[in-house]
């Protein structure tokens, strides 16, 4: 009975493993064969950017590495390693970006930061963002990679998603008189090393203040470096530091390919504005896509778009991930509940992202990534959304 019982679990994840194969093979042929396509129809920027969308969806499964818990944890426990590892990605990534966007330019793409205004737009966008990350249950990134990974809920949260970015857009246009300061750029307004300094002190206040606030409640803080028993670098799980240096990786990377630093919500957007398209909507009477970017996009298919391929990298990167894990097992019964916070919750994260010009990829981490104050605005507004948000949870039979 006692051998019976000490391999059980080994049987089970043999099993599980057997029955994602075809999942890891559909997964890796589709990466393969879109790879290869896209170095070839765009070039090998386009193909490279896939490959760092499928780091980042590998990295994102399998350290867990989600914005939307690691805040909730801070509100209803004091725990704050995914808070700390977040200050650690963007210390690292402030190192590397602030040089590189002061210089313009590197190996003949021309560089950009993003940066948008201090104004009420973005503190009701990310406020919104905030409360839709908890009823959704994840964030930009975290939608993408449980969605990925088998989380069937997380299918409707994404599709609600770019429901509410739809709308963001046709509603884009009454918000751009908002209230508010023109853009504050530290990098631009004191220079490359005073930006970096004042950022990293910025980091280090909140990462300090989060583990005072951990030990207040237990006597002692938890480690962003450890992990589960039976901790796999295949198979996971990986410490959630882990996850935060490879997203920084994934910025930088982005950045120097792309010539912009990583974003997700606009993708959303646009697969949401070519689907209206296909009943007779016509989006090119809206201010947001008379833009000569946004209206370039619309235009054009979905696998020219940068943002677009690195968001199906990341599903795809989580595909294969769960899929290696054994632990790709979606579930459609879901609790009605549920159901009706993830679509509350999804349509608060899209209308906020357009809002508060990105999520917390695009805002967050890319605009105090590029020392612009815009994302540190996002940052409180959005917190306070998710204490919002974590209140409203158990209305909806969610922990």
């Amino acid at each position: 009975m006692h051998t019976k019982t000490m391999t059980d679990p080994i049987e089970k994840t043999i099993l599980s493993h057997k029955k994602n194969r075809p999942t890891i093979i559909i997964g890796g042929l589709i990466s393969v064969i879109l790879f290869t396509y896209l170095t070839a129809t765009y070039g090998w920027r386009q193909g490279a950017l896939l490959l760092v969308g499928l780091i980042a969806g590998i990295s994102l499964y399998h350290a867990a590495f989600g914005f939307t818990a690691a805040w909730r944890e801070v509100v209803l426990t004091g725990r704050s390693a995914g808070l700390r590892a977040q200050m650690v990605m963007l210390g690292i990534t402030v190192l590397i970006f602030t040089p590189l966007i002061g210089l313009g330019e590197f190996g003949g793409i021309d560089l950009r930061g993003n940066v948008a205004p201090l104004n009420l737009a973005v503190i009701f966008g990310a406020f919104f963002f905030g409360i839709g990350m908890q009823l959704g249950g994840a964030c930009a990134s975290g939608t993408l990679f449980t969605a990925g990974g088998g989380n069937a809920r997380m299918l409707v949260t994404l599709a609600a998603f770019i429901c509410g970015s739809v709308i963001g857009t046709w509603h884009w246009s009454q918000w751009q008189d908002a209230p508010g300061y023109e853009a504050v750029v530290l990098s631009k307004n004191f220079g490359i090393i005073p930006a970096i300094l004042i950022s990293l002190v910025l980091f280090a206040l909140v990462w300090v203040a989060a583990a005072w606030n951990e030990r207040r409640h237990h006597n002692s803080i938890k480690s962003y470096w450890k992990t589960e028993i039976g901790q796999s670098w295949l198979r996971g799980p990986w410490p959630v530091i882990i996850g935060a240096l490879v997203l920084a990786g994934v910025n930088i990377a982005t950045l120097l390919i792309a010539g912009r630093p990583w974003g997700v919500t606009s993708a959303f957007a646009l697969w949401g504005a070519k689907f209206v398209g296909l009943i007779n909507i016509d989006v090119t009477a809206w201010e947001y896509w008379q833009r000569p970017s946004s209206l370039e996009s619309l235009n054009q298919s979905i696998l020219a778009n940068v943002t677009s391929v690195m968001n199906i990298g990341i599903m795809l990167g989580a595909l294969s991930a769960a899929s290696l894990a054994g632990k790709f097992a979606p579930s459609f019964k879901l609790p009605w509940r549920s159901l009706l916070a993830a679509v509350i919750g999804g349509l608060m994260l899209g209308y906020g992202a357009r809002l508060a010009y990105g999520c917390n990829i695009g805002a967050y981490f890319s605009g105090i990534s590029s020392t612009s104050m815009h994302g540190w605005l996002w940052f409180v507004a959005a917190f306070l959304g998710n204490i919002l948000g974590t209140r409203l949870r158990p209305y909806f039979g969610m922990q």
